[in-house]
């Protein structure tokens, strides 16, 4: 059996139109929802079903490591460190 431990990530909820889109750089993973709350739930699985897939598929490992994680000492994952969140302006053609 796998030991579990938690981790926090870094999630960006945004809407795009009606829908609210639920985003993670540390897995690079998005889900939808009609709201910001069922974005947030439908991430919470699709995390689950991601770690339940690499498991079942033994790339785990290979997976996070190519997604920048770090495996400590002591066994356990580190995500990206986020060092900063911001807003640039970009010009556009229009």
């Amino acid at each position: 059996m796998t030991k579990i431990t938690e981790v926090k990530l870094s999630l960006s909820i945004f809407r795009e139109g009606k829908t609210y889109i639920a985003f993670s750089p540390a897995l690079d993973i998005s889900t939808a929802g009609k709201s910001a709350t069922e974005a947030k739930k439908n991430f919470d699985e699709l995390v689950q079903i991601f770690f339940e897939e690499t498991e079942k598929h033994g790339t785990t490992e290979d997976a996070l490591l190519s997604l920048g994680w770090e495996k400590l000492k002591s066994k356990k994952w580190q995500p990206p460190v986020e060092v900063e969140h911001t807003t640039t302006r970009v010009a556009v053609p229009a």
